[in-house]
């Protein structure tokens, strides 16, 4: 399985689209490689871990309402984070335009 990567933590941590991690699960269960494909400017030496990449919140509107109609009970709270984080023991490699790397 083939993914990308918006950062990279210096233990091989990633952060992606929601669902990344959930696939990286999913790969080791089945036996199948997790390999990330990202620019080398993707990796963050200053980043320690994936416990220190700061994930952003793209608010609860989209998942209480669609398209501007909203769907869940007024009041109703959601967290909507954009990325997750995949731990660097779920990833076989990552491979930039310059190295591969085995966390």
């Amino acid at each position: 399985m083939l993914i990308g990567a918006d950062r990279i933590a210096a233990n091989g941590d990633t952060a992606n689209k929601i669902g990344s991690y959930a696939l990286a699960l999913g790969a080791e269960r089945a036996g199948v490689p997790f390999i990330v494909v990202a620019p080398e400017s993707t990796i963050d030496p200053a980043t320690p871990s994936g416990e220190h990449i700061e994930i952003e919140d793209r608010g609860a509107d989209e998942i209480v309402a669609f398209r501007g109609t909203r769907v869940a009970p007024e009041g109703t709270d959601a967290l909507n984070p954009a990325f997750d984080v995949t731990p660097h023991d779920l990833i076989t490699a990552i491979v930039t335009e310059e190295r591969v790397i085995r966390p």
